[in-house]
């Protein structure tokens, strides 16, 4: 009968451990994400945005972190049309508050910054697309591959599956469960 009571005891905590360990990828997902602008170089005159920001990927609730002097630049949110040209006056929203301003990203659309007082024409402007978080499909397996190719995600959950087991079985064999 305790015999019992241990294959029970084992069978609710490998369930609980399995359940958990599949919820990660999703929790982690789910965690907004914070873009430096710029990365290291920050929010500065001569930095290729356009190539920084095509290796971020952008999601709804996520935050831009914009770090630069204040007494010189500034963050303008303005149209494509004044993105492209470099047109400050008009702009939809300046975002400047202290030099170490974040933005969130609150809706899926295209959102377009720049740098007024001829900063813009020295590239200090970013275009970002942001995206919808891409809902987990409950009816199908999921995917080999993520969004970026890897299937590191899957291979770290199952490890973390086969190592959760492996020390369950050793301290049930060890009987501290």
């Amino acid at each position: 009968m305790e015999n019992l009571r241990v294959d029970n005891k084992m069978m609710v905590m490998v369930m609980v451990i399995i359940g958990l360990l599949a919820l990660y990828p999703l929790m982690v997902m789910a965690d907004p994400i914070r873009h430096k602008v710029g990365g290291n170089k920050g929010w500065s005159p001569n930095v290729n945005y356009t190539e920084w920001s095509s290796h971020e990927h952008f999601l709804v609730g996520d935050w831009l972190w914009f770090i630069f002097d204040k007494h010189y630049y500034n963050i303008l949110e303005v149209n494509k049309t004044s993105y492209e040209n470099c047109i400050d006056n008009g702009f939809i929203k300046n975002l400047t508050r202290g030099g170490r301003d974040v933005v969130e990203l609150k809706e899926a659309r295209t959102y377009y910054y720049i740098s007024s007082g001829g900063y813009c024409f020295h590239q200090m402007k970013v275009a970002v697309n942001v995206e919808e978080h891409q809902a987990p499909i409950t009816a199908s397996p999921p995917p080999i591959m993520n969004n970026s190719g890897s299937i590191l995600p899957y291979v770290y959950t199952c490890t973390l599956i086969i190592v959760a087991n492996v020390l369950f079985m050793i301290l049930v064999s060890i009987g501290a469960l």
